[in-house]
């Protein structure tokens, strides 16, 4: 299966030639927005690291618990067949266990299958949750990190 985020119109017109040198049969799935962009990751990993080294938990603690108190809403927004498969297989769990389903070496599916607007909504609940627990955190607009913000517009 080929996924393709198009983001130029370059990148569209080579999508075209793609779907163009297909053979008849075929299936195409086209959705709306793009994938989280790399700076975007690069922000969650680096804001987890900073709770880490403030707080009483792992960033893999962290990190599942914000997947699961933030993206599972946000996934199920944007994707029905993604909450049909959290419904069925994680909700009926213990909240230990659904924590424990989002961390290494489980990991179940949140943000990696966000799209940019959602990974962007996800942040600001991060960012929102960890700096009122006095947390301090790097701020997006910093160098380096302007390309975030353009990334999600």
């Amino acid at each position: 299966m080929t996924t393709r985020a198009v983001r130029t119109e370059d990148q569209r017109q080579s999508l075209i030639k793609l779907i163009e040198s297909r053979q008849l049969p075929f299936s195409a799935q086209i959705n709306k927005g793009a994938p989280r962009s790399i700076e975007q990751n690069y922000l969650q990993r680096k804001w987890l690291s900073e709770a880490q080294e403030q707080g009483d938990q792992t960033a893999e603690e962290y990190r599942g618990y914000c997947k699961l108190h933030f993206g599972v809403a946000i996934m199920k927004s944007e994707s029905p067949e993604w909450a049909e498969k959290y419904d069925r297989l994680i909700k009926p769990l213990s909240y230990p266990e659904k924590l424990e389903m989002m961390m290494e070496p489980m990991d179940f599916p949140v943000t990696r299958l966000m799209s940019t607007k959602g990974k962007t909504d996800y942040l600001d609940q991060m960012y929102q949750h960890f700096t009122g627990l006095g947390f301090i955190l790097t701020d997006p607009n910093l160098r380096g990190m302007d390309e975030y913000r353009k990334a999600v517009q």
